[in-house]
């Protein structure tokens, strides 16, 4: 059985939003377009406290994308975004959400991050998301959503890792950084990730 994952398509990720990814509103339709293609649709949510370690504002005298460590691990600091029951943090309005059966949410410890779906980024603690799908007979994943360079590529590590067949469709995600995005497509093919258009999803059945 495969799934499709919609990877953090909420209003702080696209124009107008916080945090927003250049064209990332165009992955909307196609979000859209191919859920009827799966038996089980997930998404994920971004669910940050206000006080998130993650952000800048959380760092007197630290400016949005300078690098910095957070207990231990390193860390990209980030304007406020997505903080728990803001605007910000909701999945965007013309994103359908009648076929999405359960929501994971992360990043809502804010002493860690957490890029990926799966876990936080030190892999400390488990969202939950692998055993569900586990759960259901998933055997292979379709990744679409935002950002492509950091957390569907992180969402993609950790779904090879725990044993899922990986297919990214990529013209339904958009990257902050086209270099950062170029560099986790060569680590992913190495790692035996698919990639997928949605066209191509869609005219499997």
């Amino acid at each position: 059985m495969k799934a499709l994952l919609l990877i953090d398509i909420q209003n702080d990720f696209v124009p107008g939003g916080a945090l927003a990814v250049t064209d990332g509103d165009a992955v909307v339709p196609l979000a859209n377009q191919l859920q009827p293609h799966f038996d089980l649709v997930v998404a994920t949510q971004d669910w940050h406290p206000a006080s998130h370690g993650s952000f800048a504002s959380s760092h007197p005298g630290r400016q949005p994308f300078e690098q910095a460590e957070l207990h231990g691990l390193p860390q990209t600091l980030w304007p406020d975004h997505c903080v728990q029951g803001t605007p910000g943090a909701e999945f965007v309005a013309s994103l359908d959400q009648h076929r999405i059966e359960a929501i994971f949410r992360k990043g809502t410890n804010p002493a860690i991050d957490s890029y990926s779906g799966f876990f936080d980024n030190g892999h400390r603690k488990s969202t939950g998301l692998a055993d569900y799908l586990r759960g259901r007979g998933v055997t292979a994943v379709y990744l679409a959503g935002l950002a492509a360079d950091f957390c569907v590529y992180f969402s993609a590590l950790d779904a090879l890792q725990q044993g899922f067949t990986l297919f990214l469709v990529e013209d339904a995600t958009r990257a902050i950084s086209a270099e950062g995005y170029a560099q986790a497509r060569i680590d992913l093919a190495q790692r035996g990730a698919q990639f997928v258009t949605t066209a191509e999803v869609s005219s499997e059945q």
